[in-house]
């Protein structure tokens, strides 16, 4: 599970055919595969029925109130979400896995923050991997039959089916909660061919009259509990949505430059949980890379001269990766914006007038606006910006920004 939801295709493994040795009582094939998963290394495990999720009703609810925002794949998908059975109906139950990842603070410069599950590789490959393990043992072992495995690659409400399965409480967050890790830990699932008995409930952690996240969200986009508008999560402002992002969203943003984990942070049950390093040592796939240690600055200075493939090079094997190179340099001018410095208001000059893609210039043009207000400089930077400026959207942009300046 990660910090924001996020249902687009990343990865995923084609059926295992061929059928199963059947050497097990029902009970003991069912104990079997879940200590087999905690074997291969994950730490959390359990198993639920392959049918409608708890939340499908939910789920299309806020689809049809629109808060999914430019997430068209969602709605496109709608039928096969709220009827797993319809996507594998080979399918009879669901085996739910937990990965737990770090909690501590990742920080790019002074209040410029990335999400946590995003300082080292990306997690699709490093649970997707593990996964793969856990399906050959299951198949070797005789004890199921595996289907498709997947790491939020394939339309399902896995923290629904998770929380089905034992794995934890729904927050209000619309995290899934664990007693140990609280809300950090990444999901993977395997569709097994064969029935098994449901998990049976755990003790698990509960909201109660809490509303820590709700209180602390900086876009308010936690709109009821258990239920987040998208088109007002920092999440999916900074890796779901491409193009421009309103202005009333950028001036909240509060240096977050991709993801965020406010909710996480101030949750009772993800601040009292021991870092990863605490309860498991080291898991060097999670480990911070040199790269997010780079300023924001940087990383839109290295923008101008970048023609993608830079970028896919650079970040290779990180989620980071996934916004693409506009992406990140228009977050990284957001943030400088929120976040304002020398070293960033001569990053930001640079772009507003040279960068290659008017999503930056814009971006960047409303960060000088609102971060430095009073420089005289960069008022005269941003009128002959907009002057110059060919894109139209663009230049609207620049303009509101240049009215709301002043």
């Amino acid at each position: 599970m990660r910090g924001t939801a996020d249902f687009s295709p990343s990865f995923s493994c084609p059926p295992v055919s061929g059928p199963p040795r059947d050497p097990h009582p029902s009970s003991a094939r069912r104990s079997a595969v879940l200590e087999i998963a905690h074997e291969v290394g994950f730490d959390l495990a359990g198993l639920a029925p392959l049918d409608a999720p708890p939340d499908a009703l939910r789920f299309e609810r806020w689809l049809d109130e629109g808060r999914h925002g430019t997430m068209a794949y969602l709605e496109r998908a709608r039928r096969v979400t709220v009827d797993p059975r319809r996507q594998w109906p080979t399918g009879r139950s669901l085996l739910v896995v937990g990965f737990a990842h770090s909690r501590a603070s990742i920080d790019l410069a002074v209040g410029e923050r990335i999400a946590r599950y995003a300082a080292g590789r990306d997690y699709h490959n490093v649970v997707g991997k593990r996964l793969q393990r856990l399906r050959r043992r299951l198949q070797a072992e005789g004890l199921v039959r595996p289907g498709s495995a997947f790491v939020d690659a394939t339309p399902l409400l896995e923290r629904s089916h998770a929380a089905r399965a034992g794995l934890g409480t729904p927050s209000k967050a619309a995290n899934l909660l664990d007693r140990r890790f609280g809300p950090w830990f990444f999901l993977g699932e395997i569709v097994l061919e064969t029935e098994l008995e449901p998990s049976a409930p755990i003790d698990v952690p509960s909201c109660g009259t809490c509303t820590a996240c709700i209180d602390a969200c900086p876009t308010d986009a936690i709109v009821a509990p258990g239920e987040v508008d998208a088109t007002l999560c920092i999440s999916y402002a900074t890796i779901e949505h491409a193009g421009l992002v309103p202005h009333e969203l950028r001036e909240r943003t509060e240096g977050w430059a991709f993801g965020c984990d406010v909710c996480s942070e101030v949750c009772p049950w993800g601040s009292k949980a021991p870092d990863l390093a605490e309860r498991f040592g080291t898991r060097p796939e999670f480990e911070p890379r040199d790269e997010p240690g780079a300023a924001l600055a940087e990383i839109l200075e290295a923008g101008r001269h970048d023609d993608g493939e830079a970028h896919a090079n650079r970040w290779r094997g990180s989620p980071l990766r996934r916004p693409g190179r506009e992406g990140v340099a228009r977050n990284a001018a957001v943030a400088l914006g929120t976040r304002p410095s020398e070293r960033g208001r001569d990053a930001l000059l640079d772009a507003v007038e040279h960068d290659p893609s008017p999503v930056v210039r814009a971006a960047a043009a409303w960060a000088l606006s609102f971060g430095h207000r009073a420089d005289r400089g960069v008022a005269e930077a941003l009128e002959r910006a907009l002057s110059r400026e060919v894109d139209a959207e663009a230049a609207d942009d620049m303009r509101r920004s240049l009215e709301r300046r002043t």
